[in-house]
């Protein structure tokens, strides 16, 4: 199992994949905006997105569970 966190401040701008996909390591499970910039937040381990925590529009905080990959 994985858990995918904030890395920092940010708005979530785009979601990439929902529940139940699987995904490769590097694929963009979100994508997060701060300052202007577009962030991707990439998956570390290949699975299945088992737990989507963060809505488009979220404001999260460094820290913070995006998701989780089994």
């Amino acid at each position: 199992m994985a858990e995918v966190r904030a890395e920092m401040v940010a708005n979530v701008w785009k979601i990439e994949v929902a529940e139940g996909d699987g995904v490769s390591e590097g694929d963009t499970l979100v994508i997060l905006e701060s300052m202007k910039m577009e962030i991707p937040v990439l998956a570390e381990d290949s699975g299945v997105v088992t737990r989507l925590k963060v809505a488009e529009g979220d404001v999260i905080q460094e820290g913070d569970l995006i998701a989780v990959i089994e």
